[in-house]
């Protein structure tokens, strides 16, 4: 259920977090994030996250009124024209439908392990790019994979660009935040799970090569630097993407939609579709 609140003073120290959208890191030190966009808005709604309020335009209010409505607990509502919630974030292209949540506990490598098999991890390494991360993280999801390995150099997955490149997709993915990314990835190969880096090098087999039908973490590293040397060791294998001699790199969103489709393409081959 929601309550209604009309906005008419801007300084309303419950806005304080759509005022200060651009604060990502500080939202994540207090625990919550903002959701931007109506399909987003709708994803959070949909999700068990825990959901504290939502801030829109009055002709969004039909539409969001039934989601609010069907989650437990009071969730606050605050309306206001869009030119003022406009003033409010400083922000014109969300098109006025935000909404502020708790970010939800990591999950532990133990649980990750303890998922169905075949089981499809994605790891990353060194990504700062926040909108690169939520584009992962939607293709994952889209293709498949069953949880999300963040490394100690890796910027955290709900960060609002992030959450706004997900598409709502993070609120669909299990997390988990190591602090040894090399370990982790060391436990993960002796729980039997192969670790395949994306990483061209010399000598590195081709995608199409390798074997990604059983337990299988794709590990993923940031543009221009690529993965770190002691996570590419860490790994059982390093493979490349065939690409035309004159390009040498795709960006990682995009390199990692190809590895995820080809997860999706060897698994859907062996089950005989």
């Amino acid at each position: 259920m929601s309550t209604i609140h009309s906005i008419t003073d801007l300084a309303d120290p419950r806005l304080v977090p759509f005022r200060t959208m651009r604060a990502q890191v500080g939202h994540l030190n207090d625990g919550v994030f903002v959701a931007e966009g109506p399909k987003v808005v709708h994803q959070l709604l949909e999700s068990g996250l825990e959901v504290l309020s939502v801030l829109l335009p009055p002709e969004w209010r039909a539409e969001f009124e039934p989601l609010l409505a069907a989650r437990p607990g009071t969730i606050d509502l605050f309306v206001a024209d869009l030119l003022v919630l406009e003033q409010l974030t400083g922000f014109v292209h969300y098109q006025g439908v935000l909404a502020l949540a708790r970010v939800p506990r990591a999950a532990t490598l133990e649980s990750l392990l303890a998922l169905p098999r075949p089981r499809f991890f994605v790891a990353l390494d060194g990504l700062g790019n926040a909108d690169n991360t939520g584009t992962i993280v939607r293709s994952a999801v889209a293709l498949g994979a069953r949880a999300l390995v963040v490394g100690e150099t890796a910027s955290h997955p709900y960060l609002r660009r992030a959450v706004r490149s997900s598409m709502g997709a993070m609120f669909k993915l299990p997390y988990v935040l190591s602090a040894d990314l090399a370990g982790t990835l060391a436990a993960m190969r002796g729980a039997g799970i192969r670790c395949v880096a994306a990483h061209p090098r010399a000598g590195a087999r081709t995608l199409w090569e390798t074997d990604l039908v059983g337990d299988v973490c794709v590990v993923l590293g940031a543009e221009g630097p690529g993965l770190r040397p002691e996570i590419v060791d860490a790994c059982d294998e390093a493979v490349t993407i065939p690409m035309e001699a004159d390009m040498d790199s795709l960006n990682v969103a995009s390199a990692a939609a190809v590895c995820f489709a080809e997860v999706q393409r060897q698994r859907a081959a062996r089950r005989g579709w």
